[in-house]
C-alpha cells in the first residue's frame, strides 16, 4: 500500500511537471522531459522477461484474485474434449491465447520461424484472405482456419516466400528491407486461384498497455483527427469508425483500430473456436470439419467458456502494468529522443494523451476506475495513416479493409513497451506481418504519410540514426 500511494504521489508531481512543459534546451529541438510513469498509476518498474505480464500495483482484493484467475485462462492450452477447458477446434488459429500471446507480448509467428503454417498445431498468426473484388470467399469466411483438432482437416495453409533488396544509407551503411509474398495450398475445399485471391497475414500485438486504451479520452482522440493535419510533413490522420455489439463507434483497438473493445471474445470463437455467449456458432458451422470433430467424439452443441471466465480474461487484460521507461538520463537516448522530434515521428506517435475520468469497463460490465484520469504516454495518436504503397512495388498495403481503413492505412502503433520485446518475445520483427527484422527495418518500411520522416532518419548521420534506435529501445 505504501507503494501504491509513493506511486499516486510521484505520478501527481510527474503530471505537474509536465502541465507546466519542463523542456530539455538542446541545439533548436525541444523534447519534453522524462516520461517514465508511462501510464500513471498503472506505471510498472520492470524490465525482466515477464514486463509485460505483471498486475498494476492497484490490483488488490477481489480484482487481484480475478486477475489471476483470468491470467489462468489466458496461459491455458485448450484442448478439443468437452467440458472446462475444452472446446478447442475443430479448426482455429492457437490453442491459447498465451501461445500467440506470449507472456502478453508476441510470439514469434510459424510464417518466419518455420516458413508457413506451423507444426504440432501452433501458427501465432491470423491469415486473412478475401476475393479481390473484396468479398469473402464462401466456404471460408474472413480467416483461413490453418490449423485443426487430431482427425480434422484444417481450412489450408500457407507458405512464405520472401523477396528482400539491399538499400544504401547516404553514408553506405547497408540495410535490407523484405517482402513476403504468400501462397495457399491444401485448401479443404474448392482450390482458389491465385489470380482471385487476396492474402494477408498479422502476427501478434503486444497486449502492453490494454486497459488504458479502452479508457483513452475518445473526445481527444477525435481533436487529433481535426488538427491531425501536418501538409509540410504529409501527415493527416483520421478515425475508424466501426459497428461492434451493434454500436456504431470509433475504434482504437487492433492494427488498423477496426475494434472498440478488446476482442476476447472473437478471439476465443474466431482464433480457437470456443463458442460463447456472444459467438454461439462454430467458426467451421455447415464446412465438413463439424462432422470430422463429431466422428472423434466430439460434442458441438454447448457454448464452451462462459461469459464469467471470459470477463476475468477482459479483466486480466486491462489489469497489466505498462512498464517504465530505461535509461532515460542516457545521453544517447536523450539525443535519440532529439532526433525523434526532428525526424516528426512526434506527430503520429503522440508522447502525451489521457484517459477518461470513469476509466475502463469490462465485457461483462466491471469498471476499472484506476484506468481513470491518468497522464500517459502510448506514443500513438490511435489514427488511421496512409503508409504508402511505393516501396518495393507494394509497401505496407495489404488490400485488406477494415472499417472505414483501406488496404494502405493503418493505426499507428503504440510504442510503449516496444523496447522489451526482445527480452520478453525473443525477437524484434515489427510491422503487421513482422517482416520487419529491427527497428531500422520498420522504419525504412514506412511510406505515404510516414514518407517524409522516414527520409529525415535515412538522411541522418549513424550516430544519430543509432541513437534514434537507443531512444526506442528505451521505450
Amino acid at each position: 500500500m505504501k507503494r501504491f500511494i509513493y506511486l499516486l504521489a510521484f505520478s501527481a508531481l510527474l503530471v505537474n511537471a509536465c502541465d507546466e512543459s519542463e523542456q530539455l534546451d538542446v541545439t533548436d529541438i525541444k523534447v519534453n522531459k522524462g516520461y517514465a510513469l508511462s501510464a500513471g498509476i498503472s506505471t510498472i518498474f520492470s524490465n525482466s522477461s515477464k514486463a509485460y505480464d505483471q498486475e498494476s500495483d492497484w490490483v488488490q482484493g477481489t480484482y487481484l484474485t480475478r486477475f489471476v484467475r483470468g491470467d489462468k485462462l489466458y496461459g491455458d492450452a485448450r484442448t478439443s474434449a468437452n467440458g472446462y477447458g475444452g472446446g478447442l477446434g475443430p479448426v482455429y488459429a492457437g490453442y491459447s491465447c498465451e501461445s500467440c500471446h506470449k507472456d502478453a507480448g508476441r510470439t514469434k509467428p510459424a510464417i518466419w520461424s518455420q516458413g508457413g503454417s506451423g507444426s504440432y498445431g501452433f501458427s501465432s498468426m491470423l491469415i486473412y484472405i478475401t476475393r479481390k473484388n473484396g468479398v469473402f470467399f464462401q466456404n471460408y469466411g474472413r480467416v483461413l482456419h490453418d490449423q485443426s483438432i487430431y482427425g480434422v482437416q484444417a481450412e489450408g495453409k500457407v507458405k512464405i516466400d520472401v523477396e528482400e533488396q539491399t538499400f544504401k544509407f547516404p553514408d553506405g551503411e547497408e540495410y535490407t528491407l523484405r517482402l513476403p509474398k504468400y501462397t495457399i495450398s491444401e485448401w479443404y475445399a474448392d482450390s482458389i486461384k491465385p489470380e482471385d485471391l487476396f492474402c494477408t497475414v498479422r502476427i501478434p500485438l503486444r497486449h502492453v498497455g490494454m486497459g488504458q486504451i479502452m479508457a483513452l479520452d475518445q473526445c481527444e482522440i477525435e481533436a487529433l483527427a481535426k488538427k491531425s493535419n501536418y501538409p509540410e510533413w504529409g501527415i493527416s490522420g483520421r478515425c475508424n469508425y466501426i459497428t461492434e455489439r451493434g454500436k456504431y463507434q470509433l475504434g482504437v483497438g487492433g492494427n488498423k483500430a477496426q475494434h472498440a473493445d478488446l476482442t476476447v471474445e472473437l478471439g476465443f470463437s474466431s482464433d480457437m473456436g470456443v463458442t460463447n455467449s456472444r459467438f454461439p456458432e462454430e467458426i467451421s458451422e455447415g464446412q465438413k470439419q463439424i462432422e470430422q470433430g463429431s466422428m472423434m467424439g466430439v460434442a458441438y452443441n454447448q457454448l464452451e467458456i462462459s461469459t464469467e471466465d471470459m470477463e476475468n480474461v477482459d479483466l486480466y487484460m486491462q489489469c497489466l502494468g505498462v512498464p517504465a521507461r530505461r535509461n532515460v538520463n542516457d545521453p544517447d537516448v536523450i539525443r535519440g529522443e532529439q532526433m525523434f522530434y526532428k525526424a516528426g515521428c512526434h506527430l503520429c506517435h503522440v508522447v502525451t494523451l489521457h484517459t477518461r475520468a470513469r476509466g475502463s469497463v469490462c465485457l461483462n460490465g466491471t469498471e476499472l476506475p484506476w484506468n481513470g484520469g491518468q497522464t500517459i504516454h502510448p506514443y500513438s495518436d490511435f489514427l488511421i495513416h496512409d503508409m504508402g504503397s511505393e516501396i518495393m512495388g507494394a509497401g505496407l498495403n495489404d488490400n485488406y479493409v477494415s472499417g472505414l481503413a483501406r488496404g494502405n492505412e493503418w493505426r499507428t502503433t503504440p510504442l510503449w513497451g516496444i523496447g522489451l520485446q526482445q527480452k520478453v518475445n525473443g525477437h524484434q520483427s515489427f510491422l503487421h506481418d513482422g517482416r520487419a527484422q529491427g527497428f531500422v527495418e520498420a522504419i525504412m518500411w514506412h511510406g505515404g504519410e510516414g514518407e517524409a520522416s522516414k527520409n529525415v532518419f535515412k538522411n541522418l548521420p549513424k550516430t544519430d540514426r543509432d541513437a534514434l534506435v537507443a531512444f526506442l529501445e528505451s521505450l
